[in-house]
């Protein structure tokens, strides 16, 4: 028998401070409807820790990220397994549509969720985390990928990494 997903929505509104990108929803998220949902992503304690909200959301308080001015969105929103089962024309359209997005939201900040996410969606083999070139008027950010299964980047690494970025949206205010 199939497995029955939800849909994960997008959790977006005009000129947010930051709007998040991930890549697809992995299983447990499809199931559920929330983003980062899986229990081993340190996404939500990361983006606590960073400082970006005063207590850890739970992945049902997604839409709690408009309070801060924070969205989130998906490259594709087919879910799967790995990224692996994700192909190239798969990224291709989803960047169109997540640049029509950050035309018509203009979001001050978009913060790429995974070096991996930003190089296949734009085709830039040696992008680094940090800072990126602008998408319209907005600033672009890579971060690490928040995933359990990501051994390059323990927790305490994880959180300097958003901590930086969290200094920089600051820094611009």
């Amino acid at each position: 028998m199939k497995q029955r997903y939800k849909e994960v929505h997008d959790v977006i509104k005009p000129n947010l401070n930051i709007l998040f990108v991930g890549i697809n929803p992995g299983i447990q998220t499809a199931i559920t409807g929330f983003h980062f949902a899986h229990p081993s992503n340190r996404f939500w304690k990361t983006l606590y820790a960073a400082g970006f909200t005063p207590y850890v959301l739970a992945p049902y308080e997604n839409r709690k990220l408009l309070d801060f001015n924070f969205g989130i969105t998906n490259v594709i929103n087919r879910p799967t397994k790995s990224e692996k089962e994700l192909t190239q024309n798969e990224f291709e359209k989803g960047r169109i549509i997540l640049l029509q997005k950050i035309n018509s939201y203009q979001p001050q900040w978009v913060a790429f969720i995974g070096i991996g996410l930003y190089r296949k969606t734009f085709n830039k083999n040696n992008a680094q985390i940090g800072m990126a070139e602008c998408i319209y008027n907005s600033q672009v950010w890579i971060l690490p990928q928040p995933s359990g299964l990501n051994a390059h980047y323990p927790p305490e690494k994880l959180v300097v990494k958003f901590k930086e970025f969290f200094d920089v949206v600051n820094s611009n205010k």
